[in-house]
């Protein structure tokens, strides 16, 4: 035992880093899993099934006229110049 560190501080770390080696463990297993899975023929890499995709619902989007559109890609292509 460390004689500066008390009992109680010595067993949250005990947990904390089983904790992380428990979530590791899963995450590993996880991308093997997705990664072994069959695929057909020149089929896309899939994503990990854990993870689920993102979809926009129509009342969330908006479309944007030519001169929005022309103004977005002006400020992107600024922002993009000094990379």
């Amino acid at each position: 035992m460390l004689p500066s560190v008390s009992t109680l501080q010595q067993i949250g770390l005990a947990v904390l880093l089983l904790a992380t080696l428990a979530w590791a463990i899963g995450l590993v297993r996880t991308v093997r899993r997705d990664r072994h899975a069959p695929q057909p023929p020149g089929a896309a890499p899939r994503l990990l099934k854990a993870v689920p995709r993102q979809v926009v619902p129509p009342s969330e989007s908006v479309e944007l006229t030519a001169a929005e559109r022309e103004a977005f890609a002006g400020l992107v292509r600024e922002l993009t110049r000094g990379h």
